[in-house]
């Protein structure tokens, strides 16, 4: 079973990928994002690491993240039109695209972790993600 650790940081997002004895760390940022941006390509970039189908445990301190599947906000947002409860347009639509497409390739289970709570593998991310944001 893969493990998917990410968390994101005002324009840097940085994941960990665990797989048995392997461990992959990476990174990145833009400039002119959102938090919103960054948590979901967190999850994004470390799903498009994996070779092949294979059952992954996402851990992320990203409710936005997190609910949009395990509340399946996802499927309500695909089945009005990409619109959310207040029938506006759902922000970041693309990335959400994306990533629905990419869980359907895995058996993706979502877990919510506490941010800033002295979790190792998630200050670890924290850090990536500072060091991804571009100067």
């Amino acid at each position: 079973m893969a493990h998917v650790q990410v968390i994101q940081a005002h324009g840097g997002w940085g994941t960990i990928l665990m797989c048995e004895n392997v461990k992959k760390e990476i990174s990145g940022g833009e400039k002119n994002t959102t938090n919103n941006i960054m948590e979901i390509t967190a999850v994004l970039e470390g799903l498009k690491l994996l070779k092949y189908p294979c059952e992954v445990e996402v851990y992320s301190d990203s409710a936005y993240v997190v609910n949009a599947f395990n509340q399946n906000w996802i499927n309500g947002w695909k089945k009005n039109g990409w619109k959310n409860s207040k029938k506006e347009e759902v922000k970041n639509r693309e990335l959400w695209e994306e990533l629905d497409k990419l869980i359907h390739v895995h058996q993706v289970k979502f877990i919510k972790v506490k941010g800033h709570s002295d979790n190792e593998f998630n200050n670890r991310c924290d850090e990536l993600a500072r060091n991804g944001i571009p100067s």
